[in-house]
């Protein structure tokens, strides 16, 4: 079979053929989750591509999380679990700037506050323990890398306790360190400190009243002073 290519923009074309071709297989259950792929060759001729466009298409799956390359053994399919896939997603919160950046936050409100309340009605005892434990860690200190550390597993103990892994692996990808590491600089020097820890109790006493409501509330309110912050902050700038 003849699979030689044309360069330039067509290249592109045939690669996203590629992408679409294995993903196909992987949503027909061709190509199972964990199991190994045909050598590269072997897919080239199978789907009528050229090697050099099957290696990239392999490899923008790879870094996307659907397949993963394993050093002497091969390219597999990854468990296709929502952390693997929504992994990269974080990037985008990191590098975010500016408007971007609001609209990340405006999505993470409607999506934490939802999560929120999906815990407040699911947390197991255990669950509710490890909130509260990053809680108090938070409310007794004042180092702001502490602060960070435990802000950042607060949030999502109350994201896992919500019972679903997309949504949490989502929340994931919203909650980037290097963007809460800004605010908490942030908030250090506006004297915050005191506000966040009422609005963190608050989610807190929502989850342990088991309110949904009331958690949802809480967690759009927290989201929300964040926003507004930010929203001064980049004025400022």
């Amino acid at each position: 079979m003849d699979t030689t290519e044309t360069p330039g923009p067509r290249r592109g074309t045939v690669t996203q053929r590629a992408i679409e071709r294995i993903k196909a297989m992987i949503a027909e259950g061709r190509l199972e989750p964990g199991q190994r792929l045909p050598t590269e060759r072997e897919l080239a001729a199978r789907l009528g591509i050229s090697r050099s466009s099957m290696r990239e298409a392999i490899r923008a799956l790879t870094v996307l999380g659907v397949l993963q390359a394993r050093h002497g053994s091969g390219i597999y399919v990854t468990q296709l679990g929502a952390g693997d896939l929504l992994e990269t997603f974080g990037v985008v919160a990191d590098l975010s700037r500016g408007p971007r950046l609001l609209e990340l936050l405006e999505i993470r409100r409607v999506l934490e506050s939802t999560a929120t309340a999906l815990a407040a009605a699911r947390v197991t005892p255990a669950q509710l323990a490890e909130v509260e434990r990053h809680l108090t860690a938070m409310d007794t200190t004042d180092d702001p890398e502490l602060i960070l550390a435990h802000d950042l597993a607060f949030h999502r103990a109350i994201a896992v306790a919500a019972g679903n892994e997309t949504l949490t692996a989502i929340l994931d990808g919203l909650s980037s360190r290097t963007f809460r590491a800004r605010v908490w600089r942030g908030y250090q020097e506006a004297g915050a400190f005191d506000r966040t820890r009422r609005e963190h109790a608050a989610i807190h006493r929502a989850l342990t009243a088991r309110d949904p409501e009331a958690a949802r509330a809480a967690a759009a309110a927290h989201v929300g002073e964040v926003e507004t912050w930010l929203r001064a902050h980049l004025t400022d700038e």
